[in-house]
C-alpha cells in the first residue's frame, strides 16, 4: 500500500504506518446538517418507545456476537490491539448492550413521591443530544459504554472519534442502523479540533461526554461550562496496584502483568503503578519477570501475540522521553527498555517496545507522576500500609486501584481511604456493564454503566396534581 502524508482522518496500520483509508472531514454544511437531524431524532426516538428502543439495542448486540470477527480486525488493524483482546471488546460491548435492554425498563419506571398533594410523580426525562468525544484505545467499548446507556433513556448521539479510528467509527454507525434505529438517532462527526469550539458551544448539543487527555477535557470542560452543558469527563489514570505482605504473590504477579500489558500498555483503567511491602518484594519482582518474560510481542492479528505495537509513533516518543528522564532521576531498567526488532522492522523504526520493568521508582519521576501509555511497569517498595495508602493517593490520579491481601476485612478498611472511583480486591480493575464507573481528582467526574450510569443524561421531570 502506498504511504501517503497523513490527515485528518485516516486509517493506519500502526504496524507498518501504511495508509488504509481516508476520510474527508465534514463540511459546515454538513455539521449543521448532522445536529440538525440529531435534535429530530431526539423526538423520533421518543416516538419509538422503550420497548423498541430495547428492541433495536438487544439486536446491536445480536450483531456484534455475530460479526465478533470483523469489528474485532477493524480494532487490530487500526490501532494495533491483539486480536484476542479486540474479539473481548467487542464481546464486552454486546454484554452491555443486552444489560441495558433487559434493565432500562424497570429502572426508567417514573416514581410515585408521597407528597401533600393529590399526586407528585417524577419522571426520567432524556437530555436531549448528546455529542460524544471518544478515544482511540477501545474504539468500540468506549462509545457503547455510553451510548448503550444514553440512547435507550431516550437521547440521541452525536459521535466524534479519535481521527485515527474511521474505520471503527463507520462500522459502529452501520451497526446502529442495521439495528433498526432510525438515522437521525445515532450519527458520527468527522470535524477537527478547529470546529470542535462551535459544535460544543452550539445550542443544537445538550450534552457532552469525553474521554481522553487531560488537557483536552479540561478545554472542552471549560468550554461546555460556559455554555452551561452537562458534561462527563473521564480524563485517564494511574491506577496503584498494591501488593501486601499476605497476598498471593503468585497470582498478584500474573495479574499484574496482564492488567499493566493490556493493549500493549494503553489503557487508561491499567495498574501503572505496582507498590509492593518490601519484605516481599524480591519474591513479587522475581514473579513479574518470569511472566514478563513469557509474553509474546509481535504481529497483532497473530492469536498468540500478547503485546502489539504502540498505536502511533508520537505515543512511543513521549513514552520514552518520560522512561528516559525517569532513568536520569534514578530509576533502574532491570527487563526491557528498548524497542524490538520485529518481522525485519529495524528496531530504530519499529512500533514495538519491549514490556519493560523499572525498579528505584520515585514520587517525583514521570513514571509515578504522569500517565504511562506503554508497556512500562514501576514497582515501588514501602514499608507499611500506611505509606501504600500515602503513594497511592500521591498522584493527580484518581481512577481506580488494587489491593492484594488474604485478609479481606483489612483491604476494605484500606479502600476507605483510596481517593479512587474504583477498587478491586484480589483482582484486576476492570469496567463492568452492571456497576457504576468514574474517577475522581485529573480522573475526571460522573458516572457510566450500571444502573446510575442510564440516568447520567436524563433530568428528573415532576408533575404535580395539586
Amino acid at each position: 500500500m502506498k504511504k501517503t502524508k497523513q490527515s485528518s482522518f485516516v486509517s493506519a496500520n500502526p504496524t507498518t504506518g501504511n495508509i488504509i483509508k481516508q476520510y474527508p472531514e465534514h463540511r459546515w454544511r454538513q455539521v449543521h446538517h448532522i445536529l440538525d437531524r440529531a435534535n429530530i431524532g431526539v423526538g423520533i426516538s421518543q416516538e419509538m418507545g422503550l420497548e423498541q428502543r430495547c428492541y433495536c439495542l438487544n439486536k446491536i448486540g445480536d450483531l456484534l456476537l455475530q460479526h465478533q470477527r470483523y469489528f474485532a480486525e477493524l480494532i487490530t488493524i487500526e490501532i494495533g490491539k491483539p486480536i484476542v483482546q479486540a474479539m473481548a471488546e467487542i464481546e464486552k460491548c454486546a454484554w452491555v448492550c443486552r444489560y441495558y435492554a433487559e434493565y432500562a425498563t424497570d429502572y426508567l419506571q417514573p416514581q410515585t413521591v408521597v407528597t401533600d398533594y393529590q399526586e407528585s410523580i417524577v419522571y426520567p426525562e432524556p437530555m436531549g443530544v448528546v455529542l460524544a468525544v471518544m478515544p482511540w484505545n477501545f474504539p468500540f467499548w468506549q462509545v457503547f459504554r455510553f451510548a448503550a446507556a444514553a440512547i435507550v433513556a431516550g437521547n440521541a448521539v452525536v459521535l466524534k472519534h479519535a481521527p485515527n479510528v474511521p474505520q471503527c467509527t463507520m462500522a459502529i454507525q452501520q451497526l446502529f442502523d442495521d439495528a433498526g434505529f432510525p438515522p437521525e438517532v445515532f450519527q458520527h462527526l468527522l470535524v477537527s479540533h478547529s470546529k470542535m469550539r462551535w459544535v460544543v458551544e452550539s445550542y443544537k448539543i445538550d450534552a457532552i461526554t469525553f474521554t481522553g487527555s487531560v488537557a483536552i477535557g479540561s478545554k472542552i470542560g471549560e468550554i461546555a461550562g460556559r455554555a452551561n452543558k452537562k458534561t462527563v469527563m473521564e480524563l485517564g489514570g494511574s491506577d496503584a496496584f498494591i501488593v501486601l505482605s499476605d497476598a498471593d504473590l503468585k497470582e498478584a504477579a500474573r495479574i499484574a502483568v496482564q492488567s499493566r500489558m493490556l493493549n500493549s500498555g494503553q489503557s487508561c483503567i491499567a495498574a501503572k503503578r505496582f507498590i509492593v511491602m518490601e519484605d516481599v518484594a524480591r519474591d513479587f519482582i522475581g514473579e513479574v519477570i518470569y511472566h514478563v518474560k513469557q509474553l509474546k510481542v509481535g504481529d497483532p492479528m497473530d492469536e498468540s501475540t500478547n503485546v502489539g505495537p504502540l498505536a502511533r509513533p508520537d505515543l512511543l516518543v513521549r513514552m520514552e522521553e518520560q522512561l528516559r528522564l525517569s532513568q536520569r532521576m534514578g530509576a533502574k531498567i532491570i527487563v526491557g527498555g528498548k524497542r524490538l526488532e520485529v518481522d525485519d522492522i529495524p528496531a530504530e523504526e519499529s512500533p514495538y517496545f519491549a514490556p519493560t520493568i523499572v525498579l528505584h521508582a520515585d514520587r517525583d519521576m514521570p513514571l509515578l507522576q504522569e500517565e504511562i501509555f506503554g508497556p512500562i511497569m514501576p514497582i515501588v517498595t514501602v514499608r507499611n500500609e500506611s505509606e501504600a495508602v500515602q503513594i497511592a493517593n500521591d498522584t493527580p490520579y484518581g481512577l481506580g486501584a488494587s489491593i492484594w491481601t488474604s485478609n479481606i476485612e483489612r483491604a476494605k478498611k484500606m479502600s476507605n481511604y483510596l481517593r479512587v472511583g474504583t477498587v478491586f480486591i484480589n483482582g484486576m480493575v476492570v469496567s463492568n456493564p452492571m456497576l457504576p464507573f468514574g474517577g475522581v481528582k485529573h480522573s475526571g467526574y460522573g458516572t457510566e454503566l450500571g444502573k446510575e450510569g442510564l440516568f447520567t443524561f436524563t433530568y428528573p421531570k415532576v408533575m404535580v396534581v395539586q
